[in-house]
């Protein structure tokens, strides 16, 4: 395969711009090695040579003509939850069936607007419900990583396990993704890439296919975190369309690259030391503190005494606002109808037929919790939590400037190891919903291998809209830890 699929998304703009290579070219060979590894990894449900291409020669026309935007001629992959005029998106679900939207969400319109070329829609967990990329009505996506000396395929992390084997496979550039409780920052730290889930109401959700619309952020799942700011520079923006959307410029977060972190204060939660954490993730956080220290940060303990509680409010919230925004699904409008003799039987079938198990899972989990007489004992409980959550990290940012994590409590494991097991798979999510919760900006990067070859990341998280220090923060520990690992070759 070409050498151009390797390229970081920074280095392949420099080569377009230096004329090293055309935007055909390049997608060109994004192409045959899609159609080459694709097959295997089941990474993209949808591809788009030929509107690729169209945007290809579009591009090389505008850098001829020097009116090339800052992403012009960069091929990427769109997650299947974004919204793509006239492209079927089905979030990874029967019940949306072949839908095909007749208008672009804001995310991939910002994205086209500054000249990016979709190669194609990347395989989810279905509604983005999901740790494992298993719930897909599409079939599980494979990670490019094996494990040392065994061929049991891997998951790549969920619910944004297409980008993330995408990205790390060399199928794309770079990829949208989006982030409900961790569906960016796990899936980037199961496969070796930078992954930022970026303050709530950065980018806009018009268009993206609702989860839970107080927790969902859509972000970039890259190869470098200088990558992953020249996406998010672009993703991101104002939007009256979206009534959470912020109302604030964006800056160029590229200029955070390279900054200098010295004097920042770094905290270190000792609630995150979980019971039974594998000892090269604790050591490998140790790292992360020393790697931090050396660049001239001031490390300190926080504490965030309700992360305890996260996760079962998290399961609480997430399915309740899931039931709401899944009614809409009744094949009376859009996509899949199920067969019936009467309205309701319609109704039933449809959503029998057209959810998978776990989406009915969380479906009857959030319909519990908001009927009579359990409204008051859990979902209103669990919003309480979810403002001492919040509270936990204004006190703690009155200390530090950010703070460290490990991302996930284990490398990627096994398809099907936990699929018979929901509470071991949302375990997964331990590290991350805390920022969902508290609608914080959180970053993962690769920072070493386990002791089977794995990718492990480590997580920063900072305050709401300084993404621009975890920018500065992620770049400094990008060039300590020098991850330079990749998968092995698939074709």
């Amino acid at each position: 395969m070409s050498d151009l699929t390797r390229l970081t998304l920074r280095s392949a703009l420099d080569g377009l711009a230096n004329k090293d290579f055309s935007s055909v070219e390049l997608t060109e060979a994004f192409i045959s090695r899609i159609d080459a590894v694709n097959p295997q990894l089941n990474a993209y449900v949808l591809t788009t040579p030929e509107r690729a291409l169209d945007d290809a020669r579009a591009s090389d026309a505008r850098r001829a003509a020097g009116t090339a935007g800052p992403l012009d001629g960069a091929p990427i992959g769109v997650k299947d939850l974004f919204c793509t005029d006239g492209v079927r998106t089905t979030a990874g679900s029967k019940i949306l069936g072949t839908f095909v939207p007749p208008y672009e969400s804001t995310v991939t319109s910002h994205l086209w607007r500054d000249g990016a070329v979709m190669l194609g829609k990347l395989n989810m967990d279905e509604f983005a419900m999901g740790s494992s990329n298993e719930t897909s009505a599409f079939g599980p996506v494979v990670s490019p990583w094996r494990a040392r000396g065994s061929n049991r395929n891997l998951t790549p992390g969920g619910s944004s396990g297409g980008s993330a084997s995408a990205v790390s496979a060399d199928l794309c550039l770079a990829a949208t993704a989006s982030d409900t409780g961790g569906s960016i920052r796990q899936p980037a730290s199961f496969t070796g890439t930078v992954g930022i889930k970026p303050t709530y109401g950065l980018c806009s959700r018009f268009g993206m296919v609702a989860f839970a619309s107080s927790l969902d952020q859509a972000g970039p799942i890259t190869r470098t975190v200088a990558d992953a700011a020249l996406m998010l520079t672009s993703m991101a923006g104002h939007d009256p369309k979206d009534s959470t959307s912020l109302a604030l410029p964006v800056p160029d977060f590229s200029q955070f690259i390279g900054k200098s972190v010295k004097g920042l204060r770094i905290g270190v939660p000792e609630e995150y030391r979980i019971d039974g954490m594998p000892e090269e993730i604790a050591r490998l956080w140790d790292d992360g503190v020393e790697w931090l220290r050396a660049a001239g940060c001031e490390i300190k303990s926080v504490r965030l005494p309700h992360t305890r509680y996260a996760l079962p409010a998290y399961y609480i919230i997430a399915p309740a606002e899931a039931s709401s925004n899944l009614a809409r699904y009744d094949g009376m409008r859009f996509g899949y109808r199920g067969e019936g003799t009467a309205l309701t039987d319609v109704y039933e079938t449809t959503r029998a037929e057209g959810f998978g198990p776990e989406v009915k899972r969380r479906i009857l989990i959030g319909t519990y919790v908001l009927s009579a007489g359990y409204y008051d004992a859990y979902y209103l409980k669990a919003l309480k939590v979810r403002a001492r959550i919040a509270e936990d990290f204004s006190k703690a940012f009155e200390e530090v400037d950010a703070i460290l994590t490990p991302t996930t409590p284990s490398a990627a494991f096994p398809l099907g190891e936990k699929q018979d097991d929901p509470v071991a798979m949302y375990l997964n999510d331990v590290f991350t919903v805390t920022t969902n919760l508290a609608g914080l900006p959180g970053l993962s990067i690769p920072a070493g291998l386990d002791s089977q070859g794995l990718p492990l990341g480590l997580q920063l998280i900072g305050r709401a809209l300084d993404e621009g220090s975890l920018f500065s923060l992620a770049a400094a520990m990008e060039q300590a830890a020098g991850f330079t690992a990749r998968p092995e070759p698939w074709a």
